[in-house]
């Protein structure tokens, strides 16, 4: 699918708002290497717009493994539940980071599916790069 274009405007403020981190691992710009991305949360595939109210930020591993995804099975109840939403879940809520901070864990049918969906537990390259952040201090995000 072909980039939409997102006015200079709306990134800055989906940017602030996003406090420059991804919504899903909470990666900060100012660690991944390249731009976080414009994400749409419900895509453009599934009928989502490039309203501001349907942006956020991901980091290029989480974009790539939400893809065109809405929903997913929590292996916990074996229902089909909608991803999580940055602009409207909080992280806290519905997810936490692993005793050794390598790991994220869902707390929330809503968590536990899109951590399968994202493969925020088991990427090996997010794994890798976060054991380097959490041996510097630099991870888990303290807020």
């Amino acid at each position: 699918m072909a980039r939409v274009y997102i006015p200079a405007d709306i990134e800055r403020r989906v940017r602030h708002a996003a406090r420059n981190r991804c919504g899903y691992c909470s990666s900060p710009q100012q660690l991944v290497m390249g731009q976080l991305e414009i994400e749409h949360l419900i895509p453009l595939a599934q009928g989502g717009t490039s309203d501001e109210s349907n942006l956020w930020l991901a980091c290029s591993i989480c974009n790539g493994h939400k893809s065109e995804k809405i929903a997913a099975l929590d292996p916990e109840t074996l229902e089909v539940v909608r991803l999580f939403n940055p602009r409207l879940d909080k992280w806290q809520t519905n997810f936490q980071w692993s005793e050794d901070g390598l790991r994220i864990v869902g707390k929330t049918p809503i968590g536990r599916a899109t951590v399968i969906a994202l493969h925020l537990d088991d990427d090996p390259i997010a794994l890798a790069v976060r054991s380097l952040w959490v041996e510097v201090g630099w991870f888990p995000p303290k807020d």
